[in-house]
């Protein structure tokens, strides 16, 4: 029996668990396709832990009354351990006299899209925020491969105002074929009822 062994362990340490799944995690935030490329797995194991990273923000999004910025700091730091740190204790001048504070990790700039964009995006959705499509097996080493991606991304709800536009212009078509055809009918039934009175 395998009672309370839940998650897969993927052939590594906890600890090397845990930075490939902050990695996989900014990585998915952080693509500008909203979508990775990874074994089947490993999109497995993300699903579960990118979704609650979204969920805080979503929790995030609908806080209101009293003391809900505090909440908000509450759960974005909550957040924060799903993601590497960073360079966020830092001072404003680092190094040399006069050298600027280098730039933000990946990890803070999942955290603060994943808090403005997508926490936005997702408020009213109460869960489901990726997809796993299936894509095969790798050619080296036959290992099966999956592409995980968020719901709802911008190249989706385009494609879906594409087929509504193709729709629409497509019922306006056989609208338009319709009433040519009843117009021709009209016509020809004109002419063969002068045709029949001559």
């Amino acid at each position: 029996m395998r009672h309370l062994k839940a998650h897969r362990k993927l052939g590594r340490t906890s600890e090397h668990r845990n930075s490939m799944l902050r990695n996989l995690a900014t990585s998915l935030i952080n693509s500008r396709e909203e979508r990775i490329t990874t074994t089947l797995p490993k999109a497995k194991e993300l699903r579960p832990y990118i979704e609650r990273a979204i969920t805080l923000s979503r929790k995030a999004q609908s806080q209101t009354g009293d003391g809900s910025e505090a909440r908000a700091l509450h759960l974005r730091r909550q957040a924060a351990g799903f993601f590497h740190a960073g360079n966020l204790s830092a001072a404003a001048l680092t190094g040399k006299r006069g050298q600027l504070r280098p730039e933000r990790t990946a990890g803070v700039a999942a955290l603060k899209r994943l808090f403005t964009e997508l926490g936005e995006r997702y408020k009213d959705r109460p869960g489901g925020y990726t997809r796993i499509l299936k894509l095969g097996y790798r050619e080296g080493d036959r290992a099966e491969l999956a592409i995980i991606e968020l719901v709802d991304n911008p190249r989706e709800v385009e494609a879906l105002e594409a087929e509504k536009k193709r729709k629409a212009a497509a019922t306006k078509k056989k609208k338009s074929d319709g009433k040519k055809a009843e117009a021709k009918a009209a016509k020809d039934e004109a002419s063969e009822s002068e045709a029949a009175e001559e």
